[in-house]
């Protein structure tokens, strides 16, 4: 399992807006080629920041299959309109689990 984890900072103002888009957009990832998942977080103590976790089978279900789709292009017209700033990504697995 490879985490997408994209902190993304919003327009002062947008945030309802953002998160009406991003619920908007929860099918593109649930038809997404290797996706089994995906959660926005809104950060406490910085309202305007967010942490988009995706769950990918390979960094290349992400990077090549959805990011070369149709669906990634729907992605980027609902949500980016309220973006700041581009998304910063990095990638993660789990190496130690607690409970």
């Amino acid at each position: 399992m490879v985490y997408e984890i994209a902190d993304i900072h919003v327009v002062t103002g947008h945030e309802s807006e953002f998160e009406a888009a991003v619920r908007q957009a929860v099918p593109l990832f649930q038809r997404a080629s290797g996706c089994s998942g995906m959660e926005l977080q809104r950060v406490i103590e910085k309202p305007g920041k967010y942490r988009l976790v995706v769950e990918w089978e390979t960094v290349e279900h992400h990077m090549v299959h959805f990011r070369g789709s149709p669906d990634f292009q729907e992605w980027r017209r609902l949500v980016g309109g309220h973006l700041a700033a581009p998304p910063a990504v990095e990638h993660s697995t789990t190496v130690v689990h607690g409970f």
